[in-house]
């Protein structure tokens, strides 16, 4: 397992649609092993493909609760409701943050490093957290939702990516 290079913005790759996840192989499970070494070493509380240079639909979101780390191969949003407002970042935009509105409930399917299909449900910051990761795989960046920018001081004791 190794620490990959965060790519920033503005790189190309982080404005794709990515490519869906056909073989589930060792060389996954590798990304992904190293995905969440990544995540870890540089603070975050989620990951896409693209952010390490990968034009993949595969994404890790760990917010440090119950739920754990959680592997998201080909998701797909199947339900949202309600609304929540809040502070988000992105390691692909360092001392960047902004407050966003997204869903404040999400159900999403996905596969996992095997290839086995699976649903989640997730609400307030997990949702969050989880829906910027699959915007990532879509090519849409946080800042594009981003209703106004915050300073440095408004984040105290506030959980962003």
């Amino acid at each position: 397992m190794s620490v990959r290079k965060i790519v920033t913005y503005p790189s190309e790759i982080l404005e794709v649609k990515c490519k869906q996840v056909k073989i589930f192989d060792k060389k996954l499970v590798k990304v992904l092993n190293d995905m969440y070494d990544t995540m870890i070493e540089f603070d975050g509380v989620g990951l896409a493909a693209p952010q390490i240079g990968l034009d993949q639909q595969i994404a890790i979101v760990d917010i440090d609760d119950d739920s754990g780390t959680i592997e998201m191969i080909n998701p797909e949003i199947l339900e949202t409701k309600g609304e929540q407002l809040g502070p988000e970042g992105c390691l692909s935009f360092p001392d960047l943050y902004g407050e966003v509105s997204r869903p404040f409930y999400v159900k999403i399917k996905a596969q996992d490093r095997k290839g086995r299909f699976y649903t989640l449900e997730a609400e307030d910051f997990l949702a969050r957290a989880i829906l910027h990761e699959i915007d990532h795989l879509e090519g849409i960046l946080f800042t594009s939702k981003v209703s106004r920018y915050l300073e440095e001081a408004e984040l105290e004791g506030e959980g962003v990516e």
